[in-house]
């Protein structure tokens, strides 16, 4: 009786090795792994800008840049102490950073990410008044081109002048009467 159990658990045992070893060669066959690049601890911080007070469930969405090209988006809210957290980021990479909250400006801009421990404090402000092309401003919006607007062509005057020669200079003119 003894025998019949130890013969088939010995010739179950010497099946099993040899399919572990067959599976043992993963050189020839399988999934090729791929490493992923180490990834950076990016903790945001978002604040009012009048008072420094946390701005609570803000949405700060991360683009990572590849190139000129974005790569999709991960959009996060803040905690109550302002702060949210990513640690999936490449690092030597750029991340395109957008902050949306609920009355204030949505702010925007590029960061790189060369460290492993990276800290981004931002200040919301609070909207203003619309830029309007129509009104006179003193400098020039924030945000917006710095450049000082270059002064039109006078549209009284026509822009080839080729008045006849026997023509009355105009009144306020400083040519001498004929």
């Amino acid at each position: 009786m003894f025998r019949l159990t130890v013969l088939p658990a010995v010739l179950g045992l010497t099946i099993c090795s040899f399919a572990l070893y067959g599976q043992s060669d993963s050189s020839t066959r399988g999934r090729k792994i791929k490493t992923l690049p180490p990834t950076a601890r990016v903790e945001v911080t978002i604040l009012k800008d009048v008072n420094g007070k946390p701005v609570e469930n803000a949405a700060v969405v991360f683009h990572p840049m590849q190139g000129e090209k974005d790569e999709g988006n991960m959009e996060l809210k803040t905690n109550e102490d302002g702060k949210t957290v990513i640690d999936v980021l490449p690092i030597g990479g750029t991340v395109r950073l957008q902050v949306i909250a609920r009355g204030f400006q949505t702010f925007g801009d590029d960061y790189k990410i060369d460290k492993s421990d990276m800290a981004i404090e931002i200040r919301m402000k609070r909207p203003g008044e619309q830029y309007s092309i129509y009104k006179k401003h003193d400098k020039p919006q924030e945000g917006g081109r710095d450049e000082t607007p270059q002064k039109a062509p006078d549209s009284s005057a026509p822009a080839n002048s080729t008045a006849p020669a026997d023509s009355a200079p105009a009144p306020n003119s400083s040519a001498p009467p004929k």
